[in-house]
């Protein structure tokens, strides 16, 4: 890209440079016709006045004056031309009294070949009769030689050459950090994600570029942690049921007589049910991962939570706080799921009652499920959100939970533009969950 530039701007100068040379050209040859034609004039306003004179004195050290008759005789001359024969014939076309031309001749004193600027003007009625008078300025040496045009392309050779090493060196200091970014992201694997880049001292943009890929790569090393410890968790929560169910039914089949078969067949259900919950909360924990949505539509909250308390076998008394009318938009399945899970988590660990209440506030929906149980300590309540989480033994396998409610629950809530997080209930005692949605809007209906 650097080289490019280079090009680019050599053909931007070398364009420049021949303007410049047009443009000096044209202004000295202006100004040398603006001389010849001012004693042009001065010339034949003397020939018009008489007398007949055959010498005619120079103007504007414009010293070199021919008067030329129409027969081709030099009628007047000024010093400098005297007895020379006439340099030009040309005369003006019809209705034009001026002529501009080049001539180059031998002149004296010198009687070097040289190119003059001749100026013409016709004069009709003269003491000569109708004349044609002539000034003639010699080209000066600037646009005879090639002077000009050799130093321009020196210039610009030079500056050509200084621009280019100062972009070289300026894109080379410039691009060292980018080399050293991508040299030490070469060595990071997927095995390695610990190593960052050093930030330079330098405040610009290259420090904030490596900021940027630090906190990539922070986020990363962490995505990449959460998933290795899933895997683990996830092979151990489906290795625990397998075996179990293995075990007992080696033993089965080894002493069919040690064990009622339909007490066997009880447990081997129980470890093939809790196999089973497993496996699907997997599953939706995917479809999640990967942005797989269900059909939004705009659902009443107090009417899903009522049909879901009636539909799922609760232990416990549930107390329902309802505010009709609070409606978000979503997918049906999947907030219904959540709010099961919520449930199905206060259940299990409720001392006898369980609360639910729908509400409204600051344009969010409201959903807050309490139970009366142990609670959740204040510093692990961002810690039950993490997949296969469990604090203690009141919240172990033997409850019947897979670790995965809640988690699967948050992200519902987060797919949903929401939040669900754990709060302080009224008396100190107990859990309380507390899910935020946004409200759906007249649009949405």
């Amino acid at each position: 890209m650097t080289l490019i530039a280079i090009i680019a701007f050599a053909l931007v100068l070398g364009m420049g440079m021949f303007a410049t040379w047009q443009v000096v050209r044209a202004k000295l040859s202006a100004d040398l016709s603006d001389l010849a034609a001012g004693a042009a004039a001065n010339a034949a306003l003397a020939v018009e006045k008489g007398p007949a004179d055959s010498v005619i004195f120079p103007l504007n050290r414009v010293n070199r004056i021919q008067v030329v008759a129409n027969d081709g005789r030099v009628v007047a001359a000024s010093p400098a031309m005297k007895g020379q024969p006439p340099l030009t014939r040309t005369r003006p076309p019809p209705g034009e009294t001026r002529v501009d031309e080049t001539v180059c001749a031998a002149l004296p004193p010198t009687g070097e070949r040289a190119c003059y600027g001749v100026v013409g003007l016709r004069v009709e009625r003269s003491a000569y009769g109708d004349v044609m008078v002539y000034a003639m300025t010699p080209e000066p040496p600037l646009l005879r030689s090639s002077f000009l045009v050799v130093t321009l392309a020196l210039f610009s050779s030079g500056l050509l050459t200084l621009l280019g090493w100062g972009a070289w060196q300026l894109a080379g200091r410039t691009l060292a950090p980018v080399e050293r970014i991508r040299a030490e992201m070469t060595e990071i694997t997927a095995s390695d994600l610990s190593r960052r880049m050093p930030v330079p001292t330098s405040g610009n943009e290259m420090a904030q570029l490596t900021r940027t890929i630090n906190a990539t790569l922070e986020r990363l090393e962490r995505a990449v942690e959460n998933q290795r410890r899933f895997a683990s968790d996830a092979s151990h929560e489906l290795r625990t049921p397998l075996t179990g169910l293995r075990t007992k039914l080696e033993l089965a089949i080894s002493d069919p007589e040690a064990e009622d078969p339909l007490t066997t067949m009880r447990s081997v259900l129980a470890d093939a049910d809790r196999l089973q919950a497993v496996i699907e909360d997997l599953l939706l924990l995917a479809c999640l991962d990967s942005g797989v949505r269900g059909a939004p539509e705009v659902i009443d909250l107090a009417d899903l939570v009522t049909s879901e308390v009636e539909r799922r076998p609760i232990r416990h008394e549930v107390l329902l706080k309802l505010k009709p009318g609070v409606t978000v938009r979503g997918s049906r399945v999947q907030l219904g799921r959540l709010l099961t899970n919520l449930l199905a988590n206060a259940d299990r660990h409720a001392a006898k009652e369980v609360q639910v209440r729908v509400g409204s506030r600051s344009g969010e929906a409201v959903v807050e499920v309490i139970d009366d149980g142990l609670g959740i300590p204040e510093k692990e309540r961002e810690r039950v959100f993490q997949r296969f989480t469990r604090l203690d033994s009141a919240r172990s396998r033997d409850a019947g939970g897979t670790g995965l409610g809640l988690p699967i629950a948050r992200d519902i809530a987060v797919a949903h533009r929401g939040r669900l997080y754990a709060a302080d209930t009224a008396t100190g005692r107990g859990a309380r969950l507390v899910l935020r949605l946004p409200l759906s809007t007249a649009a949405d209906s």
